[in-house]
């Protein structure tokens, strides 16, 4: 396991926090009266099959081992561990073998319904569109960063974090697992009422491995949904602009829209949604490197673009869900077009079907298919591909 130096200083802090207490029932009683234990176990059968390139199947188990304190003086930490083991690692699969910290950071709940963190932490904002964790991938994304939250205004929630270390979901012996940071992101949601939840948002991403990735996105996005009885209404609309930041040395300005509507009734539910990562001239494209990019433009990660979630010319994805509830079994069934934002590209179709069912409160589990087949031709996406997933997930 490789040893970080910021997992020793959280847990230096830690003895020092512990040390300071004025006798041993503050640490029993946070350390181990109200403390929490949890250990998921996640095993999946994935297959991949790339026309033209190659089939291949691989099986892994995730074991994860979290461990929160209680509170001492209003300060608590986390640990959470991985370890994932594997049949074999394919490379067309974004899985691997390894063991290490996934979370290791100390919080401090202050005053004014303030809480801080400071270590490796899941950062998870709004729908992961701009920055997320990838927690469909074995191997999750985290950050190593200063984060704090304040709920003190009713209905509104401001959050800030600096990172340092983007900790990525590929192996350590990749050269791609970590890129080094100096990134600010402010997030400010309000919610008065359930037809109306907007946030603002400014991500301002230096990347100082890929200077590429470097970017200033600024954007608004609301959400909502209507209940008239039987029937339930929801909507989401966003916008932003980027351009290059950092040391990024290609100089551009990218749109990005997204426009949904759905509805809900019974155990029914249909939504239509409209896409758009823009291009500038085919100069740059709008990216978005920190995102849960598997949760976005399709199941079969055609579009990932070594991380970056988008190309030169740009990508309009156009789409279509269903899903239903039938005796426990959540089903879904979606359906994307692509085309490029400039050039009149066909980047293809993708449909996809999936399946979950969660039984005895501590187990799940879930089938997903995806196919994607009809983009232009001599593009590195191009390729008709067709992927499957069967996974078994247990929580204590």
């Amino acid at each position: 396991m490789k040893v970080h130096t910021l997992t020793l200083a959280i847990l230096t802090s830690l003895v020092s926090t512990a040390v300071v207490a004025d006798n041993v029932d503050p640490l029993k009683k946070a350390f181990i009266d109200d403390s929490e234990v949890k250990v998921q176990f996640r095993l999946r059968y994935e297959d991949v099959d790339v026309a033209n390139v190659d089939q291949q199947n691989q099986t892994t188990l995730r074991t994860r081992l979290n461990y929160k304190t209680g509170d001492l003086y209003n300060f608590f930490a986390v640990a959470e561990v991985d370890d994932v083991r594997s049949t074999d690692n394919e490379p067309l699969i974004a899985d691997y073998e390894y063991t290490q910290i996934n979370q290791a950071f100390l919080g401090y709940k202050g005053p004014a319904e303030t809480l801080a963190k400071y270590g490796r932490q899941r950062i998870l904002l709004d729908n992961q569109r701009f920055v997320g964790g990838v927690g469909f991938r074995q191997n999750e994304q985290t950050y190593d960063a200063f984060s704090v939250k304040n709920t003190a205004i009713e209905n509104l929630t401001a959050y800030y974090s600096y990172v340092n270390n983007v900790n990525r979901i590929f192996a350590e012996d990749s050269g791609k697992d970590e890129h080094k940071n100096k990134t600010h992101l402010v997030n400010v949601n309000y919610k008065p009422v359930d037809a109306l939840n907007v946030t603002g948002y400014g991500y301002l991403i230096d990347n100082v491995n890929v200077a590429a990735f470097s970017t200033d996105t600024y954007g608004v996005r609301a959400t909502g949904k209507f209940d008239l009885d039987a029937i339930k209404l929801n909507y989401e609309a966003e916008y932003a602009q980027q351009s290059n930041g950092g040391d990024n040395p290609t100089s551009y300005d990218a749109n990005y829209y997204k426009l949904g509507a759905g509805i809900n009734f019974n155990n029914f539910g249909a939504k239509v949604g409209y896409e758009v990562l823009g291009s500038d001239d085919g100069n740059a494209g709008f990216i978005t490197p920190l995102a849960t990019l598997h949760a976005f433009n399709g199941w079969t990660d055609k579009f990932l673009f070594g991380g970056a979630g988008n190309w030169e010319n740009g990508l309009v994805d156009t789409h279509f869900i269903v899903t239903a509830k039938v005796v426990g079994l959540k089903l879904l069934a979606k359906y994307h077009t692509f085309e490029s934002d400039y050039g009149s590209i066909d980047m293809g179709k993708e449909w996809g079907v999936s399946a979950a069912y969660g039984f005895k409160k501590h187990y799940n589990v879930s089938v997903k298919y995806a196919s994607f087949s009809g983009a232009d031709a001599g593009y590195g996406f191009s390729n008709d591909t067709d992927k499957l997933w069967l996974t078994f997930q247990a929580n204590y």
